[in-house]
């Protein structure tokens, strides 16, 4: 079972995505199911779907580095009772917007919160 939390900071978001926790709660769904080793766990984490300035912010107190980004991830991987809080995701609404000119604005989306969501589990570049 998946449970994410999914905080509005920019209200932009919402001419895109009406109902932003049930459209990733059902991505997030097909792709726990194609990964075995969080099969049968009560996972849980949160994506901030923010501004660009914002996004910065927490950049700059986090990572030192002031400036934008599409996707920062700060995981966690806290367990307590057989339930696991891998962390936190904030998105960049105006970045993610701008790569959609180019292409389509859910798979713009997608591939950002998947990012951050495959750094929450573990994964880095490399």
């Amino acid at each position: 079972m998946i449970k994410i939390d999914v905080f509005i900071q920019n209200k932009n978001w919402k001419k895109y995505i009406s109902n932003p926790n049930g459209y990733i709660k059902s991505k997030a769904k097909l792709i726990n199911s194609t990964l075995r080793f969080i099969k049968n766990k009560k996972i849980n984490f949160s994506i901030l779907l923010a501004g660009s300035k914002e996004v910065r912010i927490l950049n700059k107190k986090f990572r030192k580095k002031n400036k934008t980004t599409d996707v920062l991830s700060f995981p966690i991987d806290y367990k307590v009772k057989k339930k696991y809080y891998l962390g936190d995701i904030a998105i960049s609404y105006e970045i993610i917007k701008k790569r959609s000119n180019k292409s389509d604005f859910f798979l713009e989306f997608d591939k950002i919160w998947i990012h951050g969501y495959l750094h929450l589990l573990g994964y880095d570049h490399k």
